[in-house]
């Protein structure tokens, strides 16, 4: 195991309430009568991508008019105002999910590399990990992935190859975290092993083919609720990563798969 690479929305922090705040904020600022509540917007983000979804959304509505010659650049501006409230919210603090800081900090203590592949934006990017690990924060990541890197968005692997050309590795050689079915089609299509965390917004997605399913990685301070079989604690760290990492090599045991109890808890989860 030589790299770890993290997806970033619902992943690294439970971010998707604030984008939800924030679509509908830039609707009200733009003079728009839309209004997305939870449940149409746990729907809306089976489409990956702000401005795919906005246009998505948008041709439910008006299909002639989403499909006109302007169409995307007033999407795009809509985003915009979208961008500037979602950054400006979470500038105000939003926190990492369990886990998350220690892993990053016990895997470049011991000289596994991290990446990041992700659909968001780099300005969505940058105001939640210049809040956690200051302005410097890209030296920490050896290859990033984002929006604006590669045009297709997953499920297509396209930023996970990105990242693995970039990191020079191939994917047998990574781990990867996400928390949503596209996620995971986006990782597993690109062959990494995956580890899915959901949040409530995506615990009814499948996730068959990942490494393990849980409702967070776990800290001392935040342990799991239920024990992972074979595991001597409730958090997930760096050895624990390692002996799942073995058991996807060839002539390995077999994985756990924890997708049953994740399920019945993921939506409660921090």
């Amino acid at each position: 195991m030589q790299a770890l690479i993290f997806d970033v929305d619902g992943t690294l922090a439970d971010t998707e309430t604030a984008h939800l705040q924030a679509f509908n904020a830039a609707f009200a600022e733009a003079g728009l009568d839309w209004f997305w509540d939870e449940p149409l917007y746990t729907r809306l983000l089976k489409v990956a991508g702000g401005k795919e979804r906005l246009l998505h959304y948008w041709r439910t509505l008006e299909r002639e008019e989403a499909d006109g010659a302007k169409a995307w650049e007033t999407v795009e501006a809509l985003h915009a105002l979208k961008t500037r409230r979602y950054t400006g919210r979470i500038r105000g603090g939003l926190p990492l999910r369990p886990g998350i800081a220690r892993l990053i900090d016990e895997a470049q203590a011991h000289d596994i590399r991290l990446a990041i592949a992700t659909t968001t934006t780099p300005a969505n990017l940058d105001a939640l990990l210049q809040v956690h690990f200051g302005t410097a924060w890209r030296t920490r990541f050896a290859a990033i992935g984002d929006a604006d890197t590669t045009h297709a968005k997953k499920p297509a692997p396209d930023v996970y190859h990105h990242v693995l050309e970039q990191l020079d590795l191939p994917a047998s050689a990574c781990l990867a975290f996400e928390d949503s079915g596209n996620g995971l089609l986006a990782a597993r299509a690109a062959g990494i092993p995956t580890i899915v965390t959901p949040t409530g917004y995506t615990a009814q997605d499948s996730f068959d083919g990942a490494l393990a399913v849980l409702p967070h990685l776990g800290d001392p301070q935040m342990p799991l609720v239920q024990p992972m079989p074979g595991e001597p604690h409730r958090w997930v760290d760096l050895a624990t990563l390692r002996r799942w990492h073995r058991s996807t090599l060839p002539h390995a045991g077999p994985a756990w798969f924890a997708a049953p109890g994740a399920r019945a808890f993921a939506a409660s989860s921090p």
